[in-house]
């Protein structure tokens, strides 16, 4: 049975990391490079980069945080935002990610997972999920994609995505704990490992969250105090939590 992992997650807007509550009122946080290379130093096991405005202008710009992120981290990262295309994918594995994350282009177009899949194989796309009341949003949590999120988790698995990456939005950037609900509905569904995003704030909490999923996305609170990370780990192995032996 893999470890469970520890992620941190960096939402990026016109090259700097952004974070907000509930995916408004964004603000600055800092450099995605000098961030990444941090987590990466106190024991991260991957990295989360999300281009929360991307657009036709901004996958230049996208394109380069993903290089110069390659050259600084030795950890496996996964760079999503504005990906629509297997060229586009495969543009972000060239500049030096692992994996690539799709949301809204998926949902608009559900092939792109079997496109991404069969191209690029299942273990490098990620599908992320953005979800309130058991229902799916699209473009950055703004519209109903008028899907239920358990049945929209199997289509992917369907379809060929190596992993969800799925979002409490309710609970994003609030530092009450993760759905837990949602989390055990999703492990009993699927087969694909779930990656648990929005409500981290407690050692307690991450641990809760790992025991129903396979890895705990950080964000928010580890922006803040960047040595939580580090503190962190110690506090869920004292709660029983096994993780990897960082470097």
């Amino acid at each position: 049975m893999p470890l469970p992992r520890l992620i941190p997650c960096l939402d990026v807007a016109n090259g700097r990391v952004v974070k907000g509550i509930r995916f408004k009122d964004l603000r600055d946080v800092g450099d995605p490079v000098e961030l990444g290379a941090a987590y990466s130093d106190a024991g991260a096991d991957e990295l989360v980069f999300l281009d929360v405005v991307a657009t036709v202008e901004s996958r230049a710009s996208a394109l380069d945080v993903a290089g110069r992120v390659a050259e600084q981290v030795s950890i496996p990262f996964t760079f999503g935002g504005g990906i629509r295309t297997v060229e586009d994918a495969t543009a972000v594995l060239e500049a030096g990610a692992d994996k690539v994350s799709v949301n809204s282009a998926a949902l608009a177009r559900p092939q792109l997972i079997e496109e991404l899949a069969s191209t690029l194989g299942s273990q490098a796309v990620v599908v992320a999920i953005d979800t309130i009341a058991g229902r799916v949003r699209s473009h950055a949590a703004t519209r109903d994609a008028v899907r239920d999120t358990v049945a929209w988790a199997s289509e992917c698995e369907a379809r060929g995505a190596g992993e969800l990456l799925v979002t409490s939005i309710d609970r994003d950037g609030t530092r009450n704990g993760y759905d837990l609900e949602l989390l055990a509905r999703l492990r009993d569904t699927v087969s694909l490992p779930v990656i648990a995003s929005g409500g981290a704030g407690t050692a307690a909490h991450v641990a809760a969250a790992l025991d129903v999923s396979q890895a705990a996305l950080l964000a928010s609170i580890l922006h803040e105090q960047p040595a939580w990370l580090a503190r962190l780990r110690d506090e869920l192995r004292a709660l029983g939590v096994a993780l990897r032996h960082a470097a």
